[in-house]
């Protein structure tokens, strides 16, 4: 059969175009083609990473081709490009990875968006900018994964809830006191001597109980000590003996002054036989040029007997010791032990009220703990800071009540005046931590986080700080035991649910924000009801949630549903 002229140059001009168009092409990739991981995306530390691992098929690549890829994530309102990665075709010269034409190739890209609140509905699509040889070619860009989960970015409200330090009262009640007096005696004597009850030690232990006696009010008598000795130069017998003396002459004086003044009180009594600790001490503390030598030679006794002649044997060789260390072991120490007493809970009280002024700082102080009601602590704490405007710990606490209220710029206002007054105080830093995390300042975290070691809130502050970086596992673990929504969004993230349900359930002050977290574990745990029931306790104490939860993925499984639509509506 012969074909016609005309006939023949179209054929073979349709030949020349099909093989063009099977050089000139690559064809559109699906999203088979590619893996994404995580998906949905999640942001961590401010931060939407992602891994895509995608695969060219056989024959896809041509030989003259190069393919640039661009991960695009689009929301609404705006886009963000990630970083491209060129391939090639085994002809091209040049430094891409390399894509053979006859089986294809796999390849890694991995890329961070910034976060924006606005990126929980969005959608990763791979764009593609090819050519072959000089010709652009035209690749259709892909959709890979939808939207992006931002449980970890609640941090923030997480981190305002958090426990805050206070800067706390030092106020007692009762103050622990004691007052000492010696009398010395001469050696193998126990008879006290005039010129003894006479010195200063004594007079003010005879003072003290007078001034017990004469302001019970104000002075609360425990008991009285009395301990005797005998130097340790004699037999054990004998210093046994000796130092019980002692402990009944000094006594029988403690007991006919107690009657003088008409005092009842109890007296513990002990007696040391050798006291081989007191001299010990004396040594050490003496400026006896061969102290090292004795206390060494001592040290190789055990035994009472062969110690006794050891230190007869070195009195006599060493005269320090016998004129200035032996004679202030022969003595009984009188102890007062007794507490100075304050005004009650109900006196601070009533003078607060009647006038403050009259009140210490750790008065002052002490009376905010003695009410809940946030208005009245606030009213304290501000007439602390008038009456007592260099101290910072009542500028530290009217912080703690207002980021309670939510109000972080009166915190900020605080926190900072209390800076003012002292700004190396662990417990500003500590609270100026968590502050950072609820604006977001993440870069003053840390800072503040290094002067805030000693504070009682630290782990908190550190928790926090996992959990924004991405530490799941190890927030967790840091904030076991608190009973705070932080330390359940780091159960939450670190999957461990039941655990999460567990401190929610426990948190002192539920808020808006618990309740959202509790909604959270219902939606990961499957209980729609129970996320119902929770949005709604949310929307009720904070209607801000009602918008977020309205786009966040962790309820994409109610999304069509519409009680769920009815209640973000």
């Amino acid at each position: 059969m012969m074909l016609h002229k005309g006939s023949l140059y179209l054929s073979i001009a349709l030949a020349g175009s099909l093989v063009l168009s099977s050089c000139s092409k690559l064809g559109d990739l699906s999203a088979d083609n590619f893996t994404v991981t995580p998906s949905p995306l999640e942001a961590v530390s401010g931060q939407v990473p992602v891994t895509i691992n995608g695969r060219f098929p056989e024959k896809y690549m041509k030989k003259k081709a190069v393919v640039t890829v661009i991960p695009v994530l689009r929301y609404q309102g705006g886009e963000a490009k990630g970083q491209p990665a060129t391939f090639q075709g085994e002809r091209v010269l040049g430094n891409n990875q390399e894509i053979s034409y006859k089986v294809g190739g796999n390849y890694t890209m991995r890329n961070t968006f910034t976060y924006q609140p606005a990126m929980q509905q969005s959608e990763l699509y791979l764009t593609f900018d090819a050519r072959v040889g000089n010709k652009t070619v035209k690749v259709n860009p892909v959709k890979v994964a939808n939207g992006v989960i931002a449980t970890s970015m609640l941090v923030g409200r997480t981190a305002a809830s958090s426990n805050m330090a206070l800067g706390e009262d030092a106020y007692q009640y009762a103050i622990a006191q004691t007052q000492q007096a010696q009398i010395r005696y001469l050696i193998n004597q126990a008879n006290i001597r005039t010129s003894e009850l006479k010195s200063v030690s004594v007079q003010d232990f005879l003072g003290t109980l007078r001034q017990i006696k004469n302001d019970q009010k104000c002075y609360q008598l425990d008991n009285i000590e009395i301990s005797a000795y005998a130097s340790p130069e004699g037999s054990l017998q004998f210093n046994t003996q000796l130092a019980e003396k002692r402990q009944n002459s000094s006594e029988g004086y403690v007991r006919g002054e107690l009657k003088k003044v008409n005092m009842d009180a109890d007296i513990n009594t002990r007696y040391t036989a050798e006291d081989w600790e007191g001299f010990q001490e004396l040594v050490q503390a003496s400026n006896i040029q061969d102290k090292d030598v004795i206390l060494r030679v001592l040290s190789m006794y055990s035994d009472p007997e062969e110690r006794e002649q050891q230190i007869r044997n070195l009195s006599a060789g060493f005269k320090e010791l016998a004129d200035e260390i032996l004679p202030e072991l022969r003595r009984a120490r009188l102890t007062i032990n007794y507490n100075i007493i304050g005004r009650s809970d109900d006196e601070i009280q009533a003078q607060y009220k009647a006038d403050a002024s009259q009140l210490s700082i750790e008065e002052v102080l002490y009376a905010a703990t003695l009410t809940d009601n946030a208005a009245e602590k606030k009213d304290i704490y501000t007439t602390a800071t008038r009456l007592y405007p260099n101290d910072y710990r009542a500028y530290n606490n009217l912080a703690t009540l207002a980021i309670a209220e939510g109000n972080l710029t009166a915190t900020e206002k605080y926190l900072s005046q209390a800076a003012e007054k002292n700004a190396n105080a662990p417990e500003i830093n500590a609270n100026l931590a968590l502050l950072a995390l609820a604006k977001g300042n993440i870069s003053q975290v840390e800072t503040y986080a290094a002067r805030a070691t000693t504070a009682k809130n630290y782990n908190e502050v550190i928790g926090n700080l996992h959990i924004f970086t991405g530490n799941y596992a190890q927030a967790a673990q840091t904030l076991k035991g608190c009973k705070t929504n932080s330390a359940a969004l780091a159960q939450i993230l670190s999957k461990d649910y039941a655990a999460a349900a567990q401190t929610l359930a426990n948190v002192p002050n539920q808020d808006a924000t618990t309740s959202y977290l509790k909604a959270i574990v219902a939606a990961r745990t499957n209980n729609n009801s129970a996320v119902l029931s929770n949005l709604r306790d949310a929307f009720a104490k904070d209607a801000s949630f009602k918008a977020m939860a309205a786009k966040d993925l962790e309820f994409a499984a109610l999304f069509g549903d519409a009680a769920f639509q009815n209640l973000v509506r």
